[in-house]
């Protein structure tokens, strides 16, 4: 296909009236992929066609011709659209729904060549979805904005799914691990290159949030202005605005704006904005949570992350609530305690629990379909799941009552009132067991519900028995036995008779009753004037079912909406309920235990395990060497900092790991992997662990370890726990031994935090005999005939070497590689047995703050050794001293 063929057309000069309107409408949405409705289909034409026919790897083929050339054209069903909207959203495109808005017969009025009129109803983006195939069940889906005002800026985010809204002050050195944390579907930002603060923020979403899509938007007016109508518009209550910033005030309305601009004919119901307060949660930077890979893998698979390890919801929406709770763990002890203490009472109430998790496998997803019925994209089953939801609901109650509850289930002190009774009732009474997914296909009202419906359903049905008793009384007539009567949607209701006996029925006397339609190659089509009338009888009917069905879909959804306040408030009881149960089933699967909160440093963990690592271990029925972690200074109330050396493959990564997953859990307000855990509230968890490069900002491994651990050390707190895993090993070894030392020198001197810190440099572990709260940890190892066995076993002391050549045996290098490595290897401890390096290093004082010291000139001390006062001269000397005056 020729360039010319596939460039997007300008002029309408000489254009059939439908392609006119095509590329009306297309010229108003540039930026996206045009669902153009023809029929049964949605087409798209020119460039929008070659992209989709590639994206969704479909037929590429053309209609008609622009400007001399084939116009390209590619089409999709529209009732399997849904399908293809959702695999282009994937990878990123934009979609503008364009639907027929008038009947073709009203068009046919205005004349022969009017085109039916279309219209863009809705615009379908990466952050706008909210049909349940489009959406992933258990999470999120964010749209977020970004604001830049006075200086300050704020961000706001939403699932429009659901309703949830919140949004936030928020510092730029913030920024990353607030985007890590959200992982938004779709980010929107003022379109102004100018702004330098944008534009860094344009970059850090491209850094942390790779999948995110970037969507810039040109406002004719300033976000201040627009905020005030938007608010109005979009808000049921009204919102008080005395709280928010004017950069929250501008991220708000950016976000209001977008929505109103992509759906077009419908408002989604939304909660009013929360203030997220990031004082009130554990921070945990983008770096750390990759590392650890709480939600995400390092290769971004579900699977194999920690929340896949300990997910034991039974909804939808309980799932996307421990997501949260995982991802922002608590920092007011109160609050966490009272999460486990919900734990704790369904590990105790096992009757009750086994009871509640029957009805919670019953809860649908209430959220997405109360959205989905206000934004009028809703179907039968959404109704249906609104009276489930209820239902279990009622169940809950009854089975929490007579029970003693804990202060995580206050929220059901709020009675499921009547109104909320009295739908269960009606929606119940009223949809089918099994309804169809959309109201269009009718059949999903009960028989019984509706006298009316009842009665124009048995005349349509009486008048399908009424085309078969006809058809038996023509076969009778005519003798044909092959006779049948079909229905099409071009001729309708019409009489089929083989090839071979259609001559019979044209031939006297059958003609005066039976009118010639249609001759096909098989056979020949007929009506009558009877069949004619019945036909219009039986259209009518359905007709009439299907809309009085719509009126009273309609009527309940009305019903539904009055009372939406109070199926939110249970949705997230529900969801809130769930996530508690899950985390003591798996608390009971996987015998933790409750941690000990406490508002001083102490970090005491007996028996620790790493939840995921053990989970994998569960599967090949191997056991998981449990080990204890204190970085509590008994004598002095304090952090400590525990150097752990060993060799690679041993598991310091692993026993890193599960100390900073432990702290997670506790404060998320989960049970732990531990006999043990008392943990004094961490503020920041940071880690720095694993090696990866980021050649696209021209960033090598070691640029990419030192920019991590640069944010450790400027942003760590005394109340912060901090894992660093061989700091320095990416550069030369003199290099790298310095990086580490200053590194832990700092930790321990200036931040003064709890610390783990695994190395290979074993010179480090000197330090504890000149820093009071360091101590020395190893991984015990064994050798046995000639082979390295890893116990997996932490204990107190350090490592005597590294036994690298043993790993390189066991990963398959060839033999004369490892031998000559051992030969090497003992030639350089016997050179550095010759000249140890610790009496050098001894004798260097701890880290001092600010002080920066400058090398000494060699040159300098060479030329003053070379002097010899005794024998110069005045104009020697003078000379000497204008050529040291140079040197300095």
């Amino acid at each position: 296909m020729t360039a010319k063929s596939i460039s997007e057309p300008t002029a309408l000069d000489g254009v059939t009236p439908m392609m006119a309107q095509y590329l009306t409408i297309k010229s108003a949405h540039e930026d996206y992929l045009v669902f153009y409705r023809m029929g049964d289909f949605y087409e798209l034409f020119f460039q929008d066609a070659v992209t989709a026919a590639s994206a969704l790897d479909i037929t590429l083929t053309h209609r008609g011709k622009h400007l001399g050339a084939d116009i390209p054209m590619c089409g999709v069903p529209f009732h399997a659209s849904e399908a293809y909207l959702h695999r282009l959203i994937r990878q990123g495109f934009k979609v503008a729904v364009c639907e027929q808005t008038e009947d073709p017969a009203e068009a046919k009025k205005r004349g022969s060549k009017s085109v039916v009129r279309r219209e863009v109803v809705r615009l379908v983006t990466p952050g706008t979805l909210s049909e349940e195939g489009l959406l992933e069940a258990r999470a999120h889906n964010f749209l977020s904005a970004i604001a830049a005002i006075g200086g300050a800026s704020a961000l706001a985010w939403l699932d429009m799914s659901t309703g949830e809204f919140w949004v936030s002050d928020v510092h730029p050195d913030d920024l990353p691990g607030t985007l890590a944390r959200l992982a938004p579907s779709e980010l929107l930002m003022i379109d102004d290159a100018r702004d330098e603060t944008l534009s860094s923020f344009h970059q850090v979403v491209q850094d942390v949030s790779p999948m995110t899509t970037i969507t810039g938007r040109a406002l004719t007016q300033s976000l201040s202005d627009m905020a005030p109508s938007l608010i109005a518009q979009c808000f049921e209550e009204k919102l008080d605005t005395t709280p928010l910033s004017r950069p929250m005030l501008g991220a708000i309305a950016l976000l209001l704006d977008y929505l109103v601009t992509t759906q077009i004919t419908s408002i989604p119901r939304l909660s009013v904005p929360q203030i997220f307060n990031s004082h009130a949660y554990m921070d945990i930077d983008a770096a750390t949570r990759q590392n650890l890979e709480l939600v995400r893998t390092q290769s971004g698979s579900f699977k194999g992350s920690l929340l896949s390890t300990i997910d034991r919801t039974l909804s939808a929406a309980g799932a996307r609530v421990l997501s949260h709770w995982l991802s922002a763990p608590l920092l007011k002890r109160a609050e966490i305690e009272a999460r486990h203490n919900g734990v704790a009472f369904h590990l105790d109430q096992t009757n009750a629990t086994h009871d509640i998790m029957n009805a919670l496998k019953t809860v649908p997803d209430v959220s997405r379909a109360l959205s989905r019925l206000a934004l009028d994209r809703g179907g039968p089953r959404d109704l249906l799941n609104i009276g489930r939801a209820i239902q279990a609901g009622q169940y809950i109650r009854r089975v929490l009552a007579p029970l003693e509850l804990p202060q995580i289930h206050h929220y059901w002190a709020v009675e499921i009132e009547s109104q909320l009774n009295a739908l269960q009732d009606i929606v119940c009474r009223a949809v089918e067991e099994q309804p169809p997914l959309i109201t269009r296909d009718g059949n999903f009202i009960r028989s019984g519900f509706d006298p009316a419906l009842d009665e124009v359903r048995a005349l349509r049905d009486e008048s399908r028995r009424i085309i078969a008793a006809l058809q038996a009384r023509y076969i009778e007539q005519t003798g044909v036995k092959a006779l049948k009567i079909k229905y099409n949607s071009v001729l309708g209701y019409h009489i089929d008779v083989p090839a071979g006996q259609g001559d019979k029925l044209v031939a006297p006397p059958f003609n005066e009753t039976f009118i010639h339609r249609q001759t096909l190659a098989s056979s020949v089509r007929f009506s009558t004037t009877e069949l004619a009338t019945l036909a219009g009888e039986i259209s009518r009917a359905g007709e009439t079912a299907l809309h009085r069905e719509l009126t009273l879909f309609s009527e309940l959804r009305e019903q539904v909406l009055i009372v939406a306040p109070r199926l939110e408030a249970l949705a997230g009881a529900l969801a809130g309920l769930d996530a508690i149960v899950s985390l003591a089933v798996l608390a009971r699967e996987q015998d933790w235990t409750r941690p000990h909160l406490h508002d001083d440093m102490r970090f005491d963990i007996e028996g620790g395990r790493h939840p995921v690592v053990e989970a994998a271990l569960d599967k090949t029925r191997a056991r998981f060497v449990a080990n204890n972690c204190s970085l509590t200074d008994p004598e002095k109330d304090a952090a400590r900092l525990l150097l752990l050396t060993g060799p690679n493959m041993a598991g310091k990564s692993t026993f890193l790991r599960q100390n900073a997953l432990i702290a997670i859990l506790a404060q998320m307000g989960s049970y732990v992997p531990a006999k043990s855990a008392h943990i004094g509230l961490v503020d920041r968890v940071f880690s720095r662990v694993g090696a990866a490069d980021d050649l696209a900002r021209g960033r090598s491994t070691f640029m990419v370890e030192m920019v991590e651990t640069a944010a450790i050390l400027k942003n760590a707190t005394p109340r912060s726990l901090v894992i660093l895993d061989e700091i320095g090993r990416g550069t030369a070894t003199f290099d790298g031994l310095s990086l580490a030392w200053s590194c832990v020198e700092y930790l321990h001197e200036v931040t003064g935090c709890r610390t783990l810190f695994a190395t290979h440099y074993h010179e480090l572990t000197a330090l504890t005999e000149r820093m009071s709260r360091m101590f020395n940890m190893t991984m015990r190892v064994r050798e046995h005939a000639g082979e390295l066995v890893f116990l997996h076993e932490v204990a107190l002391g350090a490592a005597d070497r590294s036994y690298g050549i043993h790993v390189a045996e066991l990963a398959g290098l060839p033999t004369s590689v490892t031998e000559r490595a051992k030969v090497i290897l003992e030639t350089l401890e016997e050179s550095r047995s010759a000249s140890p390096l610790a009496p050098t290093l001894d004798g260097l004082p701890l880290f001092e703050v600010g002080v920066v010291r400058q090398p000494e000139t060699d040159a300098l001390r060479d030329a003053l050794t070379d002097i010899d006062p005794d024998r110069l001269s005045p104009r020697d000397a003078l000379d000497w001293l204008y050529r040291l005056r140079k040197m300095l």
